[in-house]
């Protein structure tokens, strides 16, 4: 039956011109029929390069909308609409507007995990992987980072230069990671390297070997001699270095660490919205998106 769904979703996208995306953290039979898979930002970048006229993304709302925010002439579509990002809904554009008040002279830097309108009061944006390089790139030393305090924490440690003011925010299923799960598991495994998503508290990365993006998790698992990881990013992650690394043992760092509204999209609902039954479009005002668009140019411009 799987199969039959997945045959039917990759005669469809081709004859209704459609390229899909899917986020690391979507299950495995969604990746399996996948155009592209990956981080967030380069899979918005993928999209924007693609010749289709229209972009399926299968993750969670903020990064449908960044995808269309790149790529503003083709059509992008968000297989479940309720699929959010309880992150990128912790601010609102008047609490940031009274933050830029608080700490005027502070130039406001956004975690891609962010919605767009939000992005439309930001001067930078960055990616978990690109944050460190692109921060210490700008002119000002002072910055104000929004909205996940434990990536800017980690940010912080790495640019003690930098004057860096956070925020009370950041992703709950990384954030409820603890020490003592990390060290449990460590002591389970004492042969098996920890790598850690930057999400997680300040308290877990310090035990970690390895500090890194979902994707430079996954390459460094894969590239490393190693025979054994503690993975301490969604659990996805576990399923995935083990099918694609079968000579390799991974284990999650915590049974919880679970993002529910990844979850959210099954490979029906990929059908489904190829089908034109479920599923929305997602429409920017286009005020917005080129107001949103400057802080991710910027961050292009200083990642070069």
């Amino acid at each position: 039956m799987l199969k039959d769904i997945q045959e039917q979703i990759l005669k469809l996208k081709k004859e209704k011109d459609v390229c899909i995306l899917a986020h690391c953290y979507q299950s495995h039979d969604i990746l399996e029929i996948a155009d592209y898979t990956g981080d967030s930002f380069g899979l918005a970048q993928k999209a924007a390069a693609s010749e289709n006229k229209n972009i399926m993304m299968c993750g969670v709302r903020f990064m449908a909308e960044t995808v269309k925010i790149l790529s503003p002439e083709k059509r992008v579509y968000l297989p479940k609409s309720d699929a959010g990002c309880p992150m990128a809904e912790q601010l609102d554009v008047d609490i940031l507007r009274q933050l830029k008040e608080k700490y005027e002279g502070y130039s406001v830097c956004a975690y891609i995990n962010t919605t767009a309108e939000l992005k439309t009061l930001c001067d930078v944006c960055v990616t978990s992987s690109s944050a460190v390089k692109i921060i210490s790139r700008m002119d000002n030393d002072k910055i104000l980072f929004i909205p996940d305090c434990n990536l800017g924490d980690y940010i912080a440690k790495q640019l003690p230069d930098k004057e860096i003011k956070l925020v009370s925010g950041g992703c709950p299923t990384h954030a409820k990671i603890t020490a003592q799960e990390a060290k449990k598991a460590m002591e389970k495994h004492p042969g098996a390297k920890l790598l850690v998503h930057p999400e997680c508290q300040p308290s877990v990365a310090a035990l970690a070997d390895f500090i890194g993006s979902t994707t430079e998790i996954m390459d460094y698992a894969k590239k490393s001699d190693a025979k054994e990881f503690i993975i301490g990013t969604e659990n996805s992650i576990v399923q995935h270095l083990g099918i694609e690394c079968p000579d390799k043992l991974f284990y999650p760092l915590s049974k919880d660490c679970v993002c529910h509204n990844m979850k959210l999209t099954t490979i029906a609902d990929v059908l489904h919205c190829l089908q034109g039954t479920d599923g929305e479009e997602i429409i920017l005002d286009e005020d917005m998106r080129i107001k949103a668009k400057v802080c991710i140019d910027e961050m292009l411009r200083l990642g070069k």
